[in-house]
């Protein structure tokens, strides 16, 4: 039996986390639910957004899936997500984004997986103001070793699920030593699989090729904000954010989300949609060895977004359903 930490989160995050649970229970998978929070409402209930018991829960369990955690913006407490990816260590985050069948998006067809170093860069928390808040500096760190595991994971990935070719996106014209390490170790590491092609690109040139053609791209390495735009940006290639999930994966630990927002202007409507966190569930699924009952998932919901009848009203507008019923809908196809 799987022992799994969930964080409900804030926003829709409840409702959606329920549909995953649900779903993923019915794929045949057992799995003992470890309750923890996180987030905005943890913090308002708690007075803590990132409680230490949620900490040692995910410690004991090394597996979790998590819904949207509301982030301030501009002050108040760091993010829930970057915590969590610190603490456990979590070096590599990893984003599919795939075109769906029945859903509208701007390229049909595309597959693309980044994978973003999650722990360092300008992520780091390190900013100080200068004088009377005249200026503001943020540091940003890159370690070779923190360069060298998650371009490991991105090749070593390619391998695993057969894929071509590897693309490092970086600034190294302009950030020749922060981000001049990165290209470094990813070329040098690509002399170590020589079955799969690699190339690198700038990263304001890769944001105009792949909103030009992004069918040239496969597998996408880069640093921690660079990467976290490209995932972004790839998303709404294939629909959204809505159907994109994401895995932070570590030595240990791996936890697994839902990568849009919270919504707290829907919350408890039954509109969101939960494809994000369901995909994730899945993703969960596959990491822990269950292929065979990951691809059951898949295949259900697969169905459902291409019959397209029984989804949000965000991948259908004229006829779209809640979150309970699109979550039916996925089940009824487990079920057949």
């Amino acid at each position: 039996m799987l022992r799994v930490a969930y964080i409900d989160g804030d926003g829709i995050g409840p409702s959606i986390m329920d549909s995953a649970r649900q779903i993923i229970d019915a794929s045949g998978v057992k799995i003992e639910w470890i309750e923890a929070r996180a987030g905005d409402q943890a913090h308002t209930d708690l007075g803590d957004p990132l409680p230490q018991e949620t900490l040692a829960t995910i410690r004991d369990t090394q597996l979790a899936i998590k819904g949207p955690c509301t982030t301030p913006v501009g002050a108040g407490f760091r993010s829930v997500n970057v915590a969590l990816r610190q603490e456990f260590e979590l070096y590599a985050n990893v984003r599919p984004t795939r075109a769906f069948k029945g859903v509208n998006c701007l390229f049909p067809g595309l597959d693309l997986v980044t994978v973003r170093e999650n722990t360092g860069g300008f992520y780091t928390s390190m900013e100080h103001w200068i004088g009377n808040k005249d200026a503001a500096i943020a540091i940003g760190v890159n370690t070779r070793e923190g360069m060298t595991r998650v371009c490991r994971h991105a090749f070593e990935y390619a391998v695993a699920n057969g894929r071509k070719m590897v693309t490092a996106v970086h600034k190294a014209n302009i950030l020749k030593l922060l981000s001049g390490l990165f290209l470094d170790v990813a070329t040098d590491m690509a002399k170590e699989y020589p079955n799969i092609e690699f190339n690198d690109r700038i990263i304001d040139n890769m944001a105009m090729q792949l909103v030009r053609d992004p069918y040239q791209f496969d597998v996408i390495v880069s640093t921690n904000l660079f990467g976290d735009i490209i995932s972004d940006l790839t998303a709404g290639l294939i629909g959204g954010l809505g159907l994109a999930p994401g895995a932070n994966i570590g030595d240990t630990v791996a936890i697994f989300e839902a990568v849009h927002g919270s919504a707290p202007d829907i919350a408890g409507k039954d509109i969101a949609n939960p494809t994000s966190v369901i995909l994730a569930g899945i993703m969960l699924l596959r990491h822990t060895g269950h292929s065979k009952e990951a691809q059951r998932v898949e295949d259900a919901v697969l169905a459902v977004l291409a019959e397209g009848t029984h989804v949000t009203k965000d991948l259908n507008a004229k006829a779209g359903v809640g979150t309970r019923a699109m979550t039916e809908a996925i089940l009824t196809k487990l079920g057949d």
